[in-house]
């Protein structure tokens, strides 16, 4: 593959980066890293850039985690910690954030449930006293549950039911998945929301709201064992409760090809592959370079990179920007790599126009052989891995990318060492695993197929109509 001067110049500038010791901030080098009497974990980075703090706390909870017949109610629950405590009225929490020139949100993933506000380093002790007082003492009324699942319900219209991407992707994993509850969409089944009540809600919190699988997460300009001793005293009354046994629910390996089709308004067919691919949990020895599967992840992270990078990807350059007919009209992937739960690896496409589905799957695996069979030059191989450690490295320069991959691997129960390992083996990758990992994970015999078929768009209907990704 010959390389643009351009991307030759990118790629020595990240290099560069990439050598300064001083360059960027690992998330294995905590200032402070103690729990607290309770179980609850405290991690606090000082960084003097700005006057700011970022503020989080996690629950290791998610929607893998809920039973049948209740999907959505982590979700719920997540909406329902804005309504009010013992001592807040319903939206209270969130003015009062305002008010001290603050921003602060929450989401609710597969495995894990989260709550943030970034201020000024001077606030952070009020929002630590106001997210303390939620994570212990939540109270709503089922008037305000009544009023906010509607809200839920018109959430999920607008970004699953009224959206050809999120129909897509909830078919996707309900179909690569059968016996592992990640199948379950995150918002929830309809059906479920639908019958979900208030107790539901005040059972979830009750049973996992818990200081043994809480972490808090702070960064800035903050002084760790201030942070430390300040969050002691607000959850000193945070009892730890009796946790109920998770049992794991292994997904078992694909007999074969599956292939299932969905319809939505759109303005153009697309479709989603997915391969279980494999990824790092709780239990499992850290990553380290002498780790077959760690090296694997990595491969797999270098090798989405090459087949979708805007510039250079192998798949953009032959089948979007191609030279004769035109195949595709975008394309994106998507790896994995840690997680309590299973992964998939995706690849999602939009045919050119006149061109079929089929014909569309048939070209990318064509490249995905060419790459599988005749490997990388060192020229294409050296670039890769330059702008996929540069992307790590300028991700670790927001505080809020960096307290993501912290909370992501408590929650996963991975060692904070993972993240630079990470970059240690890409470095010491070579480029036939690149080739191998394609061998190995991206199998005919292994792959989901979701095909979205467009139905006419009604001019009046509100909302996406399409979009990539699966975590919505």
């Amino acid at each position: 593959m010959t390389l643009p001067a351009a991307l030759i110049a990118l790629a020595v500038a990240a290099t560069a980066l990439l050598t300064s010791p001083t360059a960027w901030a690992s998330v294995d080098a905590p200032s402070l890293d103690r729990r607290l009497p309770n179980g609850m974990r405290i991690l606090v980075y000082e960084d003097r850039k700005a006057p700011t703090a970022l503020h989080m706390v996690w629950i290791q909870a998610g929607s893998m985690d809920e039973v049948n017949g209740k999907t959505g109610v982590a979700h719920v629950l997540e909406h329902m910690m804005f309504k009010g405590t013992k001592t807040l009225q319903p939206g209270e929490f969130s003015r009062r954030v305002s008010a001290l020139g603050g921003k602060e949100n929450a989401f609710t993933s597969r495995e894990y449930t989260g709550y943030f506000q970034q201020i000024h380093r001077d606030a952070l002790w009020e929002v630590m006293r106001l997210e303390a007082d939620r994570m212990q003492n939540l109270r709503f009324s089922d008037a305000e549950f009544a009023k906010e699942i509607q809200v839920v319900m018109e959430e999920r219209r607008l970004r699953t039911d009224d959206s050809a991407s999120g129909r897509l992707y909830e078919a996707l994993y309900a179909t690569a998945f059968q016996a592992s509850p990640v199948r379950n969409p995150i918002i929830g089944w309809m059906g479920d929301l639908q019958t979900l009540a208030a107790q539901d809600a005040r059972d979830w919190y009750a049973q996992v709201y818990s200081p043994q699988l809480a972490t808090m997460v702070v960064l800035g300009d903050v002084d760790a064992e201030k942070v430390y001793r300040e969050a002691r005293r607000l959850y000193s009354g945070w009892k730890p409760r009796p946790l109920a046994a998770r049992r794991p629910q292994p997904e078992p390996e694909p007999l074969g090809r599956r292939h299932v089709q969905v319809s939505a308004p759109a303005e153009n067919p697309f479709f989603v592959l997915a391969w279980p691919a494999p990824n790092k949990g709780p239990g499992e020895p850290a990553m380290a370079k002498d780790d077959p599967k760690s090296r694997r992840i990595v491969a797999l992270g270098a090798l989405a990179s090459l087949l979708d990078h805007p510039s250079f990807g192998v798949l953009n350059e032959r089948l979007v920007r191609g030279e004769g007919r035109r195949v595709l009209l975008d394309v994106g992937t998507a790896a994995g790599g840690v997680s309590r739960g299973p992964e998939l690896f995706t690849l999602q496409a939009t045919p050119a126009p006149g061109v079929s589905l089929d014909e569309a799957e048939a070209a990318l695996w064509a490249e995905i052989d060419r790459v599988a069979n005749e490997g990388l030059s060192a020229e294409a191989f050296a670039l890769v891995r330059r702008l996929v450690r540069a992307g790590e490295v300028y991700a670790k320069d927001s505080l809020f990318s960096r307290a993501m991959e912290v909370g992501q691997l408590t929650i996963a129960q991975r060692p904070l060492s993972d993240s630079r390992a990470w970059t240690e083996v890409l470095e010491d990758l070579r480029p036939e695993e690149i080739q191998e990992a394609a061998r190995a994970v991206l199998l005919r015999e292994k792959t989901t197929r979701v095909d979205l078929l467009p139905t006419p768009i009604d001019p009046a209907a509100p909302g996406p109509r399409r979009g990539f990704g699966p975590k919505l």
